[in-house]
Parts: structure tokens; sequence; C-alpha cells
């Protein structure tokens, strides 16, 4: 049986760990010193309002470093940072060009000639990835010699884990995204993640576990300090030992299950090769779904249930929520949070995602979401709808659905939504492991 390498490293110092992650796993193997590479970290959400350095969502700006000056020095010179950034406003540009200049990429550009590029900005290619998917990829990552993956450890209230695969998902076009999040059978959100690695050039991929996340892949999740590296040549098998060291077997992640079964692997680590520290050694359960009360007299997350809050009910999402929506969820939870008086409302049901149907009986339902009111914007069910159409939704407007609704939200909340993510990373400040300078370029 063909042995797939992984190694798994503690993280102790900048440059020496990433390189001996790295050099166990055989990365740079066979890297021609012309290789054009493409470097895709995970910066899924950004603020320009709030120092923001997000432990356990984006990659540290350290292992970036450490990973363009180990190519630098195999004779790399032709170097690409990519990412497709989510933003609640379309067309905007501008935040992740903050990202890129506030995480010390500029430098990395300065230094090393490393180009940054916004997917959004540039070219896509039409994909066929079999069984009737087609997604359109960036053509830089397509196009490239070689690719470095670096994701971050962190649990998904969809998918389990997000790893190397998941991390892919940044490379595809909003259209293409929007249609993996459907609830089609065997064409649903794990479906499609399972597939994103296919048309990959060659690739290495680093999960990056200095900082990992429970219940993620927002800022609302609970960081962690882990100082852990997991390095591959095969992603598959990254993803496999990566979920396994957040406390999750392969076949307990659809997604790679998938990609498992399509590629004929078995899921017990088998015909994985360890380097470095052991799994079990290391491993430690990360919890990744959000936990709901469910009765016939509530549904609503689990706080918000204990909180005493009765009369809405906040139908806990599906896989057909993309990530657009869900970047609204934490607002609304706390907006609800906030507007709850002791007395209960009347009758109120939300509606998120393309999949949920209205519930008989309810007396006002807020469609959320330009998928969700398309499907039930003249469903006979709704007696009164109250409809935020947008994609993504806007603020504003959410806010005078809930009003609309009998639900007295703070404005300040939603006047103040690049703000948010500051008020979640409060929970860590003055605490010395979560160090800045992870996410500084020195």
């Amino acid at each position: 049986m063909k042995k797939h390498l992984v190694s798994i490293v503690r993280y102790e110092a900048p440059s020496r760990s990433v390189r001996e992650a790295v050099t166990l796993a055989g990365g740079l193997d066979h890297l021609p010193a012309g290789a054009r590479v493409f470097i895709k970290p995970n910066l899924v959400f950004w603020s320009k309002s709030v120092p923001y350095p997000k432990w356990g969502v984006i990659t540290t700006s350290r292992v970036v470093q450490d990973m363009v000056e180990l190519l630098a020095e195999r004779g790399v010179s032709a170097m690409a940072i990519g990412e497709g950034m989510v933003t609640l406003k379309p067309g905007d540009r501008e935040t992740l060009a903050d990202a890129y200049r506030t995480l010390g990429y500029e430098r990395l550009k300065k230094r090393f000639g490393v180009k940054l590029l916004n997917v959004f900005d540039r070219p896509f290619k039409e994909v066929d990835l079999g069984d009737g998917i087609t997604l359109r990829f960036n053509a830089d990552i397509l196009e490239s010699d070689f690719v470095v993956d670096l994701p971050v450890m962190k649990t998904h209230n969809q998918t389990v884990v997000s790893l190397g695969i998941k991390n892919l998902k940044g490379t595809i076009d909003i259209p293409s995204r929007k249609r993996c999040h459907n609830m089609e059978a065997g064409r649903n959100l794990h479906v499609h993640v399972s597939r994103l690695a296919d048309p990959m050039p060659s690739m290495l991929t680093l999960i990056d576990g200095i900082y990992t996340s429970e219940r993620g892949p927002g800022p609302d999740g609970k960081m962690r300090r882990s100082n852990l590296l997991v390095a591959s040549r095969d992603v598959l098998s990254a993803d496999m030992v990566g979920a396994r060291l957040l406390g999750y077997e392969a076949g307990e992640v659809p997604y790679i299950a998938h990609a498992a079964r399509r590629q004929g692997r078995p899921l017990d680590l088998s015909d994985i090769e360890i380097a470095g520290a052991g799994v079990e050694e290391v491993a430690r359960r990360h919890g990744y779904d959000f936990v709901y009360a469910e009765t016939e007299e509530v549904e609503l997350p689990l706080p918000l249930a204990k909180q005493g809050i009765r009369g809405i009910f906040y139908r806990k999402y599906d896989l057909s929520l993309c990530t657009y929506c869900s970047a609204v969820n934490g607002l609304l939870m706390m907006a609800i949070r906030g507007a709850w008086k002791g007395e209960p409302w009347d009758g109120i049901e939300v509606l998120t995602g393309k999949a949920m149907r209205p519930t008989p009986g309810m007396k006002k339902t807020i469609l959320m979401g330009q998928c969700m009111y398309r499907a039930h914007k003249d469903n006979p069910v709704i007696r009164e709808m109250i409809a935020v159409k947008g994609c993504p939704p806007d603020p504003g407007d959410i806010l005078k659905a809930l009003q609309k609704a009998g639900i007295d939200a703070d404005p300040r909340l939603f006047e103040n939504l690049e703000r948010l993510p500051g008020l979640f990373m409060k929970r860590y400040e003055n605490r010395p492991e979560f160090e800045e300078d992870f996410f500084r370029i020195s």
C-alpha cells in the first residue's frame, strides 16, 4: 500500500518550526527553482475598524512569512498570494487590501517581489469536476506550477472541520460559492467541498495550528493556543490528520469521507505515515456545532433559550446557508438577546438559507436573504411576511425587519457592524498566549 507522508510538528520558534514541518513532509522536494508558486492563506474575515489579529480564524503572518522565505531559499522568485475574501459590501476591494497591509504582506512584496492578488479582480476558468458539478476557479492558481495551501486548523459549524481542501473555496467565484450551498442529494456542500482540490497543480498543504478555533469559522468561536503545524504533499492526507488532531475520525467529516471514497482511500489513516509528533499525544477535541434548543415551544440557540427568550423561533442553520448570510448570524443573535425584556414575542419565525420552509400558524415570518425571499415570496402559509431581500442582507434592512416584527433591537449594533469582531476578540485581551506579533511581518 502506498503511504502518504504527513508531518506533525509542535510550533516552537520562528522559521525553524515551519522549516521542520515542511522538511519532514518532503514538502518542497523536487520543486524547480523557476516554479510559479501560488500561496493561498485563509483570510476569511477582516475588519478595518478594530485591531483584529484573528487568532484561530485567519492564517498567522508568521507562517506566511516563514513559507515565503523557504521558497525564496529554493530560488523561487515568482510568488503570488491570493485570496477571495467575503465582505458584506459587493465590490468591496479595500477590505482585503487593508488586511494585506495590516498583516504585513506589503513587506513581502517589497522584499521578495510577492504579488498580492484579490481573486475577484482576476480571471476565472470554468472547471468540470464530474457528476454534473461545475465551478469557476481563479485562473492564477490553476495556471501556477505549485500551490502552497496555508489553512488554519479549525472546526466549522457546517463542514465539521475546515482545513486544506476547504481553504480552496476562497479561489472560486461568488456564483460558484453560492452553488456549493444547496441541499440537493449528491450535490450538497460536502460533495462540492470534497472536489475543490481536484483541479489543483502540485501542492503543499501546511496547516497553521499555532492558534486553533472551536466552532468556527468566524470570530464567535472559542480560540486556543495549540502550537501545531501539519504538512503534507497530499492535501487529503493532511486533512485526515488535521481532523484527528481536532478530535474527529475521517469518516465523521463528510467532505473528507466523500474525497477518500472517490480516491479509494481508507478512512483509518492506515495508508498515512506520520513523521514528527504522534497524533494521539497532541490531539485535542474541538467542538464544531452550535447547540440549539428544539421543542414545540422553542427553537433557538441554546444560550438564547437559557436566557428565557420566547415567542421567536430562530431555526437552526443548514448546509444551504452561504457565507454571506452566515456572516450576519452573530449580529442577529446579539440583537435579539439585547432586545429581550422578559415579555414573549408574538409568534415570530426567522428563516435562513435556501431550504427552510415556513411553519403554519406563525404570525410573522422573517425571510433572511435573497434566496429565502425568492423561495417563499408567494407562499400562502405566511401570514405576515417581513423580507430582507439583499444578497448579502443589508444590516440596515435587518434592523428594520426586526423592528417591524416588534423586536426593539439596538441600532448601534447595526451602525457599527465592523466593530463587532472586536467584541469577540476582547475575550483574549491580556492573555499572554494570544500574541499580536504572530500577525505581523518582521
